[in-house]
């Protein structure tokens, strides 16, 4: 199978479970986002690997790869079916806060705001949260015309928390210090 199909050249793509839409569709950026941001994280576990927080990535990818399937779903049916699939639920958002928990356990407390940067796995995982918080802008844009679970949304601003966790704790860990405004 080639990876070139040319069925986007007119400038549409078609969506899990049929139907085509312009690649500037709302529904296509969104996912679009999320799948930015699973590789912002990818990019952020490749660098300065750390393996507990790199654990946390992998989990944190497999997730964001079944939301990105899940918002490219125009089918509510099917779009449960793929959050049941990636075990994305309530339990799965207490595992993010308790992974923000445990990750702020470690650091001395925040006194004023800090400027992105540190090391490259910090400002790596910096980049992923502001990507993070784009996704979720366009996942809350797309939720305001289109019935989406509210686990989405949820998700991803947790996740953003989490991301800006292991960004801090990543320099912690290597003695690097916190630059502030």
């Amino acid at each position: 199978m080639k990876i070139y199909t040319r069925t986007g050249d007119a400038g549409e793509t078609g969506l899990f479970g049929g139907g085509r839409v312009g690649k500037d569709d709302l529904r296509v950026e969104a996912y679009g986002e999320v799948d930015e941001l699973n590789a912002a994280v990818g990019f952020a576990r490749a660098t300065d690997p750390m393996p507990r927080i790199d654990e946390v990535l992998v989990a944190v990818q497999r997730d964001l790869f079944s939301l990105g399937a899940l918002l490219a779903t125009p089918k509510r049916e099917k779009m449960q079916e793929h959050l049941a699939k990636a075990r994305i639920d309530a339990g799965r958002i207490a595992q993010l806060e308790h992974a923000i928990d445990a990750g702020e356990s470690e650091l001395p407390p925040l006194t004023a705001f800090i400027l992105p940067g540190g090391t490259p796995k910090s400002a790596a995982l910096h980049v992923a949260r502001t990507v993070c918080r784009r996704a979720e802008r366009r996942v809350v844009q797309l939720s305001r015309t289109v019935e989406l679970p509210p686990l989405v949304s949820i998700y991803l601003n947790r996740l953003s928390d989490l991301l800006f966790v292991l960004a801090r704790v990543a320099s912690h860990r290597v003695g690097a210090g916190e630059v502030t405004w």
